[in-house]
């Protein structure tokens, strides 16, 4: 199916939670805790929500778009893989999650026979890299911004999560990295990587297929839902508004926009999400300044407008505006 016929629509939600690998006992993945001094509720007792997402993608379907320019995209294992074919071999841009292994490999031979020589991960989160193992076993060398290759490289731990994920093994590490920015060609595409001062985390990075008009912007755009800022390594909310101005910037009308989670999209897809992050932030600062606690925040509903269509997934209302209250 040919994306460019389709990637104004909105998915449904229900296949939105199917193509992001998870199941109805995954949308508690934050556990309602305010970020500082003030708890809302206390930590969920019980599995760990990264244990319940891992077996979640133990059971999810691949999904397979194919794009432009023997591009493709693989929605269901954590986070949305793209993928490059060639003659050159495949390029795969982020790697889901291990669980998933059986199924990516099968819907990976059916785009071609070309062997797995890159990956590129968008960003450090276990959703992104779980699979760099594996993926560098088949041949995968794999490209990182820096501090992907930092964070995968100790323990390092997820505060908005309760996580605290154990240093990857060897081959799971980028041995390629770059600071700013990074232009590569393969398989007849010139592929441009560019780091985003900190936003989702302090590694994001862009992935921009220049001559097939197409980005894949990681973590700093969550089409369809609130968004999650990782305060724990480096990320912010001003940050994530500067990566949606950014992402903006870079795309047109006729851009297919592959964002970390969700649907593929379009620009006025993440316009609509930059405009809603800061008209949220914007009342939230306002409240902040005249003194309104975390607590009174919450109670003022700042995000009552957008809930319906933006707080059905993971983050809900409660977890986004705790994570704005913070970087305000």
């Amino acid at each position: 199916m040919d994306n460019s016929k389709r990637n104004s629509s909105h998915y449904s939600r229900r296949h939105f939670l199917a193509t992001a690998g998870l199941t109805a006992a995954a949308v508690g993945l934050m556990p309602r805790q305010v970020f500082g001094d003030e708890i809302v509720e206390p930590v969920e007792a019980g599995e760990s929500k990264v244990s319940i997402i891992r077996k979640a993608a133990a059971e999810a379907k691949i999904t397979v778009t194919k794009l432009r320019k023997n591009i493709s995209v693989l929605e269901g294992s954590g986070g949305n893989i793209a993928v490059l074919t060639g003659p050159d071999g495949k390029l795969l841009i982020d790697a889901g999650i291990t669980a998933t292994r059986p199924r990516i490999s099968e819907a990976l031979a059916g785009l071609s026979p070309d062997p797995i020589t890159h990956l590129i991960n968008t960003h450090w989160h276990f959703d992104h890299t779980d699979g760099n193992e594996w993926l560098h076993s088949e041949g995968a060398e794999i490209m990182a911004h820096e501090n992907t290759r930092k964070h995968l490289s100790v323990d390092t731990r997820v505060a908005g999560w309760s996580w605290t994920f154990p240093a990857s093994p060897a081959g799971a590490i980028p041995t390629k990295t770059f600071q700013t920015k990074q232009t590569i060609h393969l398989n007849g595409n010139t592929i441009l990587l560019e780091h985003y001062l900190p936003a989702h985390t302090d590694s994001d990075i862009s992935v921009e297929f220049t001559d097939a008009d197409i980005i894949h912007t990681g973590d700093t755009w969550w089409n369809g839902v609130y968004p999650f800022t990782d305060y724990s390594t480096g990320g912010n909310i001003e940050g994530v508004i500067r990566a949606l101005e950014k992402n903006i910037s870079k795309t047109s009308k006729t851009t297919i926009i592959i964002p970390g989670h969700g649907p593929i999209g379009n620009k006025n897809q993440l316009v609509e999400c930059r405009d809603m992050v800061c008209k949220v932030r914007d009342k939230i600062a306002a409240l902040k300044r005249k003194g309104y606690s975390y607590r009174e925040v919450l109670a003022a509903k700042p995000t009552a407008p957008y809930d319906a269509k933006w707080g059905g997934w993971v983050i809900d209302a409660q977890i986004f505006i705790a994570q704005v209250y913070k970087g305000c």
